[in-house]
Order: structure tokens, then sequence, then C-alpha cells
């Protein structure tokens, strides 16, 4: 008899209830395409700011609003992510959207919703993807579910702070100062977090690759 696909399985089989009972946990999502220090720099930003005990790097199996010819291998990435941050005791890279069949964060959220609330969860995001929150699929309900803290980027501090959704939800935001307050505050809550800003970015590495590949073929060619 075939085993019952992992979505229709009980939540705990996903996320057992003692990694997060009582605990602060922050959720971190990207398609880590490829995972670079300025994830990690949010992340240890997020450690400190937020006094939290772990961070979960939460690999997305794409970004519906990016093309989806930009990523690589799903596993490649997810072995990738895995061996990226093998070495900090803090950090957990999970499989989530890929084992729960969906594209979207508020599915995720909704289908882990009875383990994570057993303990202390924020949603961490760049600056630059809270620029975008309104065109994710039911952000309210995101907003609802879980805190958000919002980590500056460069070039998308003013673009983040006039977003829809921070117009949306202005007089939940907590302010800076007391983000550690924010695992445990009821949502809708968000904080924005000023920090050391690092210019690192998937997109830039990804086109390094692509010219150094330019560069080989050329080579090649001339050879």
């Amino acid at each position: 008899m075939n085993s019952a696909p992992e979505a229709f399985r009980p939540v705990s089989t996903l996320l057992p209830v003692s990694l997060v009972r009582g605990r602060r946990i922050g959720l971190m999502g990207g398609s880590f395409n490829p995972p670079h220090i300025g994830h990690v720099h949010i992340a240890e930003e997020a450690l400190r700011r937020l006094a939290l005990d772990e961070v979960w790097w939460l690999l997305a199996r794409r970004n519906p609003l990016k093309p989806a010819d930009i990523y690589a291998d799903h596993a490649e990435r997810l072995g990738a992510t895995r061996a990226f941050v093998a070495r900090h005791p803090r950090f957990r890279v999970m499989d989530f959207e890929r084992r729960l069949g969906t594209d979207y964060t508020v599915e995720v959220l909704e289908a882990l919703s009875p383990v994570l609330s057993q303990g202390f969860c924020t949603w961490l995001m760049g600056a630059d993807s809270f620029a975008m929150l309104h065109r994710w699929r039911r952000w309210r309900d995101i907003a609802r579910m879980i805190p958000i803290a919002v980590f500056d980027r460069p070039g998308y501090t003013f673009a983040a702070l006039a977003s829809p959704a921070a117009r949306a939800l202005a007089r939940f935001r907590l302010p800076g100062r007391a983000a550690s307050l924010l695992p445990e505050c009821t949502p809708p809550a968000w904080t924005f977090l000023f920090v050391p800003r690092c210019p690192e970015s998937s997109t830039r590495l990804r086109a390094l690759v692509r010219g150094a590949k330019k560069l080989a073929t050329a080579g090649a060619d001339g050879a």
C-alpha cells in the first residue's frame, strides 16, 4: 500500500512539537539561489535583535513572482543551503514547501500553525521582499498569522516603508528599540530594523556566474 502524501499526514510528522514548544524561532523564507553572506547577515541580526533561539531557513520551491527559469535544481539548492549553514549551531534548513506541495507562504503557515503556535515564531524578511508583500497570495492573512520582522536592505528603505503593506499595517508597527518583544506579540505586529547593510544578493551572484560562463565559452571558442 502506498504511503500518503506528506501534505495529508499529521503536521507533527512534518514538524515535531519538541522543536518548537516554548522556543523563539525566526522563519526566513527564500529560494537561496544561491545562499550567501547577506542571508547569514539577516539571520544573525535576527538572533540578536529579536532574542531568538534559532533561525530556520525555509527553502522555497520557487518565487511565483519571478521567472521559473532562473532557479537551480531544488535538490541542489537544498544541499547548498544545508552545507552553507552547517557550522552554525542555531540555524536549521527546512524544506516545507516541497514536502507540502505548495509555492505559497500562507499555505505553509496554515499547515504548520498547530505546531508553530506552541512556540513564539516570527517571519523574517528583507526590505526588498516587504516592499512587494502586497503581491503575495493572501498577504493580509500572513500578517494576521505571524509577527513580521523586516530588515533594511540597500536601496529598499523607502520602498519598504512606503509600501502598501507598510501603510495597511502602520498601526501595528513596533519600534525597532522594542524588537525583542516582537516574537511574543499577538499578530498583526511588525517592526522595521535598521541594521548594518550587506550589499550581497543572489541576483548579483547569478550574474557573476553567467559572466564567468560567457568568458569561459569565449576563451574556448578562441583557443
